[in-house]
């Protein structure tokens, strides 16, 4: 049989801000990259598909997503407005390749009206936190499907780590962990990985087989993963939380553990 490789959990207590200092501890670190990431996918559906979620299947998905993460409904709705504003001519989508603190790399994905504002806004933000722009940031990841995967099947069930492996091995996924960035959650959602050309196909499958896609996209995923000392890994947090902010960033990655 063909081998499926399977990610472990990062057990708690472990996760890569546990250190941070000026937060009540990891999950408080861990739901506000959570509501960072899906801040960021409200924006880029409202900017896609429009602010009604009536008329826009892709945003209603992402507010039901974070109505089941407890997301605050005036950080959804300053979300849906914030990307409304901007959205008005935004033509271009660019990738901004950066370095961050510590050695870390960065790719960013841009949607604006304007890419000599939006390059001079992400210059700005990465020289304030340690970073800088470089290209051929970009070889240190590879472009993968993902799909995330609610944490109970459409029965309302919740899904075992086997019951995942089984449905990754039918669906011709390659990978599947729990998300990283719900890793405090009680019930982390789960990614799995594919080729980027199968990505509709797996999704398809993974639903035919009972399971409750949230998310399905093409993400640059670090070839290796970067564990910096507390020092950069504070100020890698505190850039990666003023990109999140950056009305025209879509879509940010990175290498940091």
């Amino acid at each position: 049989g063909r081998h499926l490789h399977v990610s472990p959990r990062v057990p708690a207590g472990h996760n890569r801000w546990s250190k941070v200092k000026n937060v009540k501890g990891p999950r408080d670190a861990a739901r506000s990259r959570l509501f960072q990431r899906l801040g960021m996918m409200l924006r880029t559906a409202t900017r896609e598909g429009g602010p009604d979620p009536t008329l826009n299947a892709q945003l209603a998905n992402v507010v039901e997503q974070c109505r089941a993460k407890n997301m605050p409904k005036a950080s959804i709705e300053a979300a849906i407005r914030g990307a409304e504003r901007s959205a008005l001519g935004a033509t271009s989508r660019l990738l901004y390749e950066a370095r961050g603190p510590g050695g870390s790399v960065l790719l960013l994905e841009v949607l604006t009206d304007n890419p000599r504002r939006s390059q001079h806004d992400v210059r700005l933000i990465l020289t304030r936190h340690g970073g800088t722009m470089a290209e051929g940031s970009r070889h240190g990841f590879e472009q993968k499907g993902v799909v995330r995967v609610g944490p109970r099947d459409l029965q309302g069930q919740p899904i075992s780590m086997e019951a995942a492996l089984e449905a990754a091995l039918e669906a011709g996924a390659q990978d599947v962990c729990p998300d990283e960035e719900e890793e405090e959650e009680e019930e982390p959602a789960l990614k799995f990985l594919c080729e980027a050309s199968a990505l509709g196909r797996v999704k398809d499958r993974l639903e035919a087989s009972g399971l409750r896609p949230l998310s399905a996209a093409i993400e640059y995923l670090p070839r290796e993963r970067l564990r910096l000392p507390e020092g950069p890994r504070e100020e890698a947090q505190r850039l990666l939380q003023a990109l999140a902010n950056c009305p025209d960033v879509v879509r940010l990655y990175h290498n940091i553990q």
